[in-house]
């Protein structure tokens, strides 16, 4: 049986004569110029749109980072260095490419537990602000400064005594891997001051994929509550104030895209109020799944029809291993359909209820359980829709060793 309620409305890409377009190419044409499937392609209309969009809604006091976790394909990331104001990055890896796209080094921030000490060693020399999570970490970029003659530039990241409700993945409140506990924080900030660094402010990152305005809204306004709190303890102005982002994306059936009035709305209320409490406070909001997730789909060719015990199989070339979260293992507790179609008879024609696999020998190998698509034949090119996030960098290519997918931005 189809899904009931049906997925939210995707209309970011156009259909013409039944078939799918992107960056204003017909999917089958896109297929030939690529020269093989599966592959991702992104969007770079999309891309530029989004970020436009958002920014009319943004009180314009507010700097837009992109968490380049979400998607760090380094074409797409030199196409957003030129979008937004910052990168946010999670890795020496997205360092490297962050630079290479010609981000000033001054509007990076890296974050994550665990960091190496090469990595800590790279970032300070290279001048990006690193987001402390642990007073190990603190102690050792400061170990680094003196190495290298530089002073390194240290915001704090928070783990917060809320989380963001209704979350995808929540980051914070309890006992976490992220962040140094708040309560924790004003003795960080005293050692702060007793070392040569150069304190820059708070990270304060509460959850992701929220759907939910009144979640955020009221997340936004627990988080700048914390860091007036916490710069009562600050060994110096803070110049800093990283809220997170969270914002979501509709994938699933009755998901509902994001109203963001009534949060920019509060935001604005937010940020006046801040200016007068931290007036030297740059304020940032930082998202990566909300500005490329919807400008990115996954393609993946139909290689053979079966029936099982009266259920009808579409056999891809695609699969788990390229795109894991839409098979369901990538955080989803009830494995839920992404929105997929017959990207070349995408409305017209003869429909049937079919599920879509790829060649991997493993149940979990599933990209859309029993939904209703465009009759498909083989050489049929099926589209997983909302795939610019956490696709391919977040998928497990070389399971059973199949051939690796390409990515392309358009």
């Amino acid at each position: 049986m189809a899904d009931k309620p049906k997925h939210a409305p995707l209309t970011q890409f156009p259909i013409v004569d039944d078939e799918l377009q992107i960056g204003g190419i017909a999917l089958s044409k896109l297929a030939e110029q690529v020269g093989q499937t599966p592959f991702y392609a992104y969007d770079r209309g999309a891309l530029t749109d989004r970020v436009k969009d958002l920014r009319q809604q943004l009180p314009k006091q507010i700097s837009l980072h992109y968490a380049m976790k979400a998607n760090p394909m380094p074409e797409l990331v030199a196409h957003m260095a030129g979008l937004v104001d910052g990168f946010d990055i999670a890795s020496g890896g997205e360092l490297k490419v962050a630079l290479d796209a010609g981000m000033d080094a001054a509007e990076i921030s890296f974050a994550g537990p665990g960091k190496s000490t090469e990595e800590i060693h790279a970032a300070v020399n290279a001048g990006v602000t690193l987001n402390i999570e642990s007073i190990g970490e603190l102690e050792r970029a400061n170990k680094a400064g003196e190495k290298l003659g530089i002073q390194p530039r240290i915001a704090v990241r928070v783990n917060p005594d809320f989380e963001l409700k209704s979350s995808g993945m929540k980051m914070s409140g309890g006992p976490k891997p992220f962040g140094i506990d708040a309560e924790q924080v004003p003795d960080v900030l005293k050692r702060i001051g007793e070392l040569n660094v150069h304190f820059r402010g708070f990270h304060i990152f509460s959850g992701s994929q929220n759907l939910k305005p009144e979640s955020l809204i009221e997340a936004q306004d627990a988080s700048f509550e914390l860091a007036y709190r916490l710069a009562e303890d600050a060994p110096s102005p803070v110049e800093l104030l990283n809220i997170g982002g969270g914002f979501g994306i509709p994938y699933f059936p009755g998901d509902k895209a994001l109203e963001l009035k009534d949060v920019c709305s509060n935001l604005e209320l937010r940020t006046t109020e801040c200016k007068q409490r931290l007036p030297n406070a740059e304020i940032v909001i930082e998202l990566g799944r909300y500005l490329v997730g919807e400008a990115g789909v996954y393609v993946c060719e139909v290689v053979d029809r079966k029936i099982s015990r009266a259920q009808l199989f579409i056999v891809t070339n695609g699969g788990l291993h390229h795109h894991l979260a839409a098979s369901g293992n990538f955080g989803q507790l009830i494995r839920k359909n992404y929105p997929v179609v017959n990207g070349t008879k995408v409305e017209q024609g003869e429909q049937e209820i079919a599920s879509v696999v790829g060649p991997l020998c493993t149940p979990l190998d599933l990209l859309a359980d029993r939904m209703l698509l465009g009759k498909a034949e083989i050489g049929d090119l099926i589209v997983i829709l909302q795939s610019g996030a956490y696709g391919y960098t977040a998928s497990p290519h070389l399971f059973l060793s199949h051939p690796a997918t390409a990515e392309i931005l358009i």
